[in-house]
This record gives structure tokens, sequence and C-alpha cells, in this order.
């Protein structure tokens, strides 16, 4: 973590290695966590993918694992399906809009059927400029849905098949705002938190175009899967290493509140979502972590520690746990305090975390109770 002269004047300097450690150990694991998170299958880019029932015109795929003949008559039909779309979009005709959707939906159907999706196929093709054009503001909502899905599953690719959609990128972002319908809105945020998940370079695009204001105000609201979308999205974006996404999100009116409503209210999928967000404000920004702490945030993380069994939402709560108390010394005088109520509560379910059976809530437990014992031994 690296804000500046913002840390030094505020660690004590008895314990200013141990804080240093810590900052270093929480920028690596800002970047490595990741990793962490797919294997607890919450993947970085995630495609969106059809229902599995079939209607008349779906071509059902009865496995998943497609052999090389049937994968090359998939990507055939990918080409031909571009072929169509772009005659839909140049056609004027009566009952044009109905042919564009059509289009668009059998396209987005052939991007969501395989473990294997023609994107490659699609992007040769030429369908992203026929996509971008597609969503031109003005257009029904139906056509808007069905082009940002096929970006969504374009942008679950392969990095040089991500890198594609960077002319997508700003109509994308401009409909996210409150021009755009809820569904509308939040498929233009799953194909944008697709994009963020490849890598630095590309948040750092998304970043510059300004994607992180109108994502953030997606958060605000009490509930739904446009938060989640969001707040999964946000996630991806401010994941680092450079901390100043972080502080730039923590500064936007309203988020702070949102996370501690989401934390305290929401059901398991949203919060484990907004606990992400919270993994990472508290691993790259003093600035976040300062207004997290002053908030609830602590006692909430303890509340969800104590509360639920899933690993899902576990892992990240127990990682911001830590990354508060890896803080400045303030901070963690401010939580580990001997006697302290909330010391009690946070080194109680601790010692749940390390009599559970999974190896990363030990470890993570573990750690957190070192940096307790390295403050007041």
């Amino acid at each position: 973590m690296a804000e500046g002269g913002l840390t030094s004047h505020r660690r004590d300097p008895i314990k200013s290695s141990v804080g240093n450690v810590a900052a270093h150990r929480r920028r690596q694991n800002a970047v490595e966590v990741g990793k962490e998170r797919r294997e607890s299958l919450v993947r970085a880019k995630r495609l969106c993918r059809v229902s599995s029932s079939c209607d008349d015109s779906d071509v059902c795929i009865e496995n998943d694992m497609i052999i090389d003949e049937e994968q090359s008559i998939l990507e055939a039909q990918t080409s031909s399906a571009v072929e169509e779309l772009k005659s839909a979009v140049s056609f004027q005709g009566k009952g044009a809009m109905q042919k564009l959707v059509g289009a668009l939906r059998e396209m987005r159907r052939l991007l969501s059927k395989s473990e294997f999706p023609p994107v490659e196929a699609a992007i040769k093709a030429g369908a992203i400029p026929l996509l971008v054009q597609c969503l031109s503001f003005g257009s029904p909502d139906e056509q808007l849905l069905e082009a940002a899905w096929c970006l969504t599953n374009i942008a679950a690719g392969k990095p040089e098949e991500t890198k594609a959609l960077l002319p997508a990128l700003p109509l994308l972002i401009a409909h996210l705002g409150e021009k755009s319908s809820s569904p509308v809105a939040e498929q233009c945020a799953w194909a944008l938190g697709n994009v963020a998940g490849e890598g630095e370079e590309l948040r750092s695009v998304l970043l510059c175009q300004g994607a992180l204001p109108p994502l953030a105000r997606m958060m605000l609201p009490n509930k739904g899967s446009t938060v989640r979308t969001a707040a999964w999205a946000l996630s991806n974006l401010i994941k680092g290493p450079d901390h100043k996404a972080a502080t730039e999100l923590i500064r936007v009116d309203g988020v702070v509140d949102a996370i501690l409503r989401h934390l305290r209210k929401a059901d398991e999928e949203l919060a484990t979502e907004v606990a992400w967000v919270v993994v990472y404000l508290s691993a790259l920004s003093n600035v976040a972590t300062s207004m997290l702490v002053k908030s609830d945030v602590i006692q909430l993380l303890v509340q969800r520690l104590a509360s639920s069994n899933s690993l899902q939402l576990l892992i990240p709560v127990l990682r911001s746990l830590g990354n508060v108390i890896a803080g400045d010394s303030h901070t963690i005088v401010a939580v580990l305090l001997p006697g302290c109520e909330i010391t009690d509560n946070v080194i109680e379910v601790l010692v749940k975390c390390l009599k559970s059976e999974h190896r990363v809530l030990k470890k993570e437990a573990a750690w957190v109770l070192s940096k307790h014992c390295s403050w007041f031994s």
C-alpha cells in the first residue's frame, strides 16, 4: 500500500517494521487473491449462459466436451450467424427490428452454449463492430440486451479476445447510466467486469474511461442481481496493484453506507460480492481502511463470520478482517484492545475458523491471530 505520506506519520515507530511487512503482505494478497477466488468457484471472468432448457430453435449440445468436428461445425455456424447479423443491421424493410433481434439472439446462443465458445470465429468474422453498432442509444432494450450479452461472452474469452472489445467499452460504460434500463445496465456491467478481470492494462483503460463511478452507483440500491453484478465488477476493477481506484471508490457518495447495509442485511450471495470489494479496499487504500474502521464494518464482518457457514462468504470476510488488522497502529489498537468486547468477539470467530475443516480458513485465521500476538506480546 502506497499513498505518499499518509501512512508514515500514523504508524507507531516501535511497530513500524511490523506495519511495513503487513502492508507488503496486503499488497501481495490483493494481486494474488484472484487465483484463490477462482479456486473457491468465484471466477474472475464469467460466461453468461442461456437456460439449460432448449426451445425449438435451439441446437442442444448433449456433451460439454465438444470434439474437434463439432467445434468446427460450431465455428462455421458462428461465421454464418455474423453474416446474418451483418445483413440484418443493413436491412431497412418491414420487420427489420425483429430480423435484427433474431440475428443477435442466434449469435448469443452460439456464444453461450459450449465450454469452448466460438469467440475467435465471431471476432474473425467481424462481429464486434456490428455488436457495437447494435448498442447505439435509442435502440430497443431487447436489441441492447442481446448485443451486450454477446459482448459479455466474448469478454469471457482468451486475453487477446477480451482486448478486441476495446471499441465497445465507451458504449458499455455509457449504458451503465440512468438512461438505460436495469437489465441492460446489468448486462453491460457484467461485460465490463469480464474485461476488468483480464488484467491491469484493461483495468487502467476502464478507469480512464470513467467506468468506476457509474458502477459504484449501481451498488447503492438495497438488493437485486444488478447490485450483485456491480459489486462483482467493481471488485475486478479495483483489485490493484494501484491504490488509486480503491481510494476513488470509497469516496463515492453512499458507497460506505451501501457496503455496511449489504453486509448487514443482504443474502449470502450478494454479501460475498460486497465482501470481495472490502477485501481490495482494505488491502490497497489507507483512506478506505480508515473510513471502514470508523464505520461498523468490523462488527459486521465479525457477525458474518459468526453466523455463516458458507465458505464462499467466509473467505473474503476473513480476508477483509485480516487486512484491517494489518493496518496502521491506530487501527490495530482500535480493533484488538485487550479487554474490549469487539476484541473478544474477533478472537471468538477466529477460533471458530481455526476449528474449520477448510485449510484456507485455518490459514487466514492463524495469520490474523499472529498479528494480534505480535502487537500485544
